[in-house]
């Protein structure tokens, strides 16, 4: 009779080899000596990814449209440790855009990665017509809140950290072999693409 499969002992040796991998036991630094450009990073889900990235490895350029937030940012992650300096940008601006490549060029020799978070506000229209509960963004509202979680099947709202991981994972040489993937970081949520 032919055997089929491996023997339970290799098998459990494999999986603990595959959750060693995914929880970052197996390697150090999956993105050792790259260089990350991560636009308004200087708080919310920017910051956690260019946190999460520095923790990997990378050389990370922070960006915000206002120095003193770059500033903070910077003391913070260099407080930690981590391998992190920063610039202002607006993204909206082409000498805010090429000073920050620029700064990354000088002090590291090149990008391998650009992670494009600057956002807009959610509204269209007039300025003058925003309603009040979008500046102040659908999260001072604990009912608001509420309601929200309900719809997640993780029943909690999304973290920025919740971000950072798989965005780490998709610059680092183990998303290799993905590529034109949808990843959605939504809690359970249906996605709206």
């Amino acid at each position: 009779m032919m055997q089929v499969g491996l023997p339970l002992g290799a098998c459990a040796r494999s999986w603990k080899s595959v959750r060693m991998a995914s929880c970052g036991m197996a390697r150090r630094n999956p993105l050792e000596n790259k260089v990350a450009l991560v636009t308004a990073s200087t708080d919310g889900i920017g910051f956690a990814i260019a946190r999460r990235l520095a923790q990997d490895g990378a050389h990370v350029v922070v960006s915000s449209r206002k120095q003193q937030n770059v500033d903070r940012a910077v003391a913070t992650l260099k407080g930690e440790g981590l391998s992190v300096m920063g610039t202002v940008c607006h993204v909206g601006k082409a000498e805010d855009r090429e000073r920050l490549v620029a700064t990354a060029v000088k002090l590291h020799g090149g990008v391998d990665i650009l992670i494009s978070n600057a956002a807009v506000n959610p509204f269209f229209g007039s300025l003058m017509d925003v309603p009040e509960e979008v500046w102040d963004k659908l999260w001072e509202d604990p009912a608001r809140q509420e309601s929200i979680k309900a719809a997640f099947q993780i029943k909690r709202i999304g973290e920025p950290e919740d971000c950072a991981g798989i965005v780490s994972f998709l610059c680092s040489e183990d998303a290799s072999y993905i590529t034109g993937e949808t990843v959605v970081v939504a809690g359970g949520s249906l996605s709206h693409l």
